[in-house]
């Protein structure tokens, strides 16, 4: 059986990828993802068996950046604590105390300005947020300019001046943990972090201290790590945190979207044509 085998189409991380699978599979040519984060890949590896590697990446831009404005929203507004007040046997009336954060005029910082980070600041635009951004190499000017987005080379300035900060990197060795307790420390103690790339990019134990001595003001996250969390985790009682089970890509558009690029992916692999959304190892 394993001699034809010539693709495999990963979905939610399966099967998993390892050098007796690869071993075991001497004609496959190419490996496509159902997402655009790659981390639970090991690049280098597939690349030594000579195994192409695709991901999806334009499947996935609209509905993960609506995920990073919904997280944005709910918590500016604390949806999840009204909606658990409204619903409770004893409302009367809600206390005029719960007061959310107005996020038209707000400072919105994106880190990672790659197709999803663009996205959404496409989307704050129309929400008439302040756009800060941090990436590894800066858009173009015109680019800038039709979103307002202000380029900050240092990822402190970024962390210093906003309201909101989104993280929306790929994990790599470079970004593992790149919000840690520094990093939170800069942050104003009014600020909400809402993390939609990967559970790792943020050091949790800190994250969990900032919330609980006020360091940061919110947390809304669409990844954590692991996932689901243990029962038990201390994200899971603080008030000032909302938690989606990894929503990014969840929508019946996208899921579609994302197997039809994948396919197109496999097929030029089998013609030994180029890829559409190739993936190499750095």
């Amino acid at each position: 059986v394993g001699k034809k085998v010539q693709a495999i189409y990963l979905w939610w991380h399966k099967p998993v990828i390892d050098k007796e699978l690869l071993q075991s599979l001497p004609n496959l040519k190419v490996i496509a993802n159902s997402g655009v984060g790659m981390d639970h890949l090991d690049l280098k590896l597939v690349a030594s068996f000579g195994v192409k590697m695709a991901n999806a990446p334009h499947a996935v831009s609209s509905s993960t950046a609506d995920t990073g404005m919904a997280l944005l929203l709910a918590s500016a507004r604390r949806l999840v604590e009204v909606h658990n007040i409204s619903i409770s046997p004893s409302m009367e009336y809600c206390e005029g105390d719960i007061l959310g954060v107005k996020v038209a005029g707000a400072t919105l910082g994106i880190i990672g300005m790659g197709s999803i980070g663009y996205k959404i600041a496409q989307r704050a635009k129309a929400f008439e947020m302040n756009i800060l951004y941090h990436n590894r190499t800066r858009r173009k000017a015109q680019e800038e300019q039709a979103v307002g987005a202000t380029y900050c080379k240092k990822i402190d300035s970024l962390l210093q001046q906003a309201d909101f900060v989104m993280v929306v990197v790929s994990l790599t060795p470079q970004t593992h943990k790149l919000i840690g307790k520094r990093e939170l420390d800069l942050m104003k103690p009014t600020a909400t972090l809402i993390n939609i790339s990967r559970g790792a990019v943020v050091d949790q134990d800190a994250l969990v201290a900032a919330l609980q001595t006020g360091v940061i003001g919110a947390a809304a996250l669409d990844v954590t790590s692991p996932e689901p969390l243990p029962r038990d985790h201390p994200l899971l009682k603080l008030k000032n945190v909302i938690i989606t089970p990894h929503l990014g890509t969840k929508t019946d558009k996208a899921s579609y979207m994302i197997t039809e690029e994948a396919v197109q992916n496999i097929l030029a692999a089998l013609d030994g044509l180029p890829l559409p959304s190739e993936v190499l190892p750095s």
